[in-house]
């Protein structure tokens, strides 16, 4: 499927929008709430049978697939529910994206830039588009340790979205880096010492 990044972005947003009509079905029956993380990412990888003839498993392998599997695992830090890695969202034309952070996961050297698909292109209202531009400035002055220009855009964007928990996190994140300030060179990573 040559368009495999950008149709598991779609499905992975279809499953987002299923989710309300979901719990409603589960609030009725008195079940709990469910809730999903997902990370999309795309590369090189092993699929197909493994193991031996006593016990094999139809699986997956390598670092995309190990890539993809932390992405899903620190949705819930940033309070989104879809995290897409930097190779998915170059293959992806049509689809807006909010990019999340710079970070290096447990298990990998590199840094990479994390994405959340907020909807298709020509779909995403006026509202949502200034949201994005306000939030790109904040993420520009936090990268450049711009520390009150970022804690202003971001206060502004809490106002915009009150619900939104990416903003908090990076409130929380300044006053941290207030008191410990970054190394030299520090150039934004954030890095996951747990998966």
């Amino acid at each position: 499927d040559a368009q495999h990044a950008r149709h598991a972005v779609v499905t992975a947003m279809q499953m987002q929008a299923a989710l309300p009509a979901v719990n409603k079905t589960f609030a009725a029956k008195g079940w709990p709430e469910i809730k999903i993380g997902v990370g999309v990412n795309t590369g090189d990888m092993t699929v197909g049978d493994m193991g031996s003839a006593v016990r094999k498993a139809y699986t997956v392998m390598g670092d995309a697939v190990n890539l993809g599997s932390r992405l899903e695992g620190i949705t819930k830090q940033y309070g989104v529910g879809i995290l897409v890695g930097e190779t998915a969202r170059k293959a992806i034309k049509d689809i807006v994206f909010r990019e999340v952070d710079r970070v290096q996961v447990k298990g990998k050297e590199e840094p990479v830039a994390i994405y959340e698909p907020i909807g298709l292109e020509g779909e995403v209202d006026k509202a949502t588009q200034e949201e994005l531009k306000l939030w790109n400035q904040a993420l520009r002055h936090y990268r450049a340790q711009e520390w009150d220009q970022a804690e202003v855009a971001l206060l502004n964007l809490s106002r915009l979205a009150p619900g939104r928990a990416l903003y908090g996190k990076y409130m929380e994140r300044i006053a941290h880096l207030r008191r410990e300030p970054p190394e030299p060179g520090w150039k934004g990573v954030w890095k996951f010492e747990t998966k």
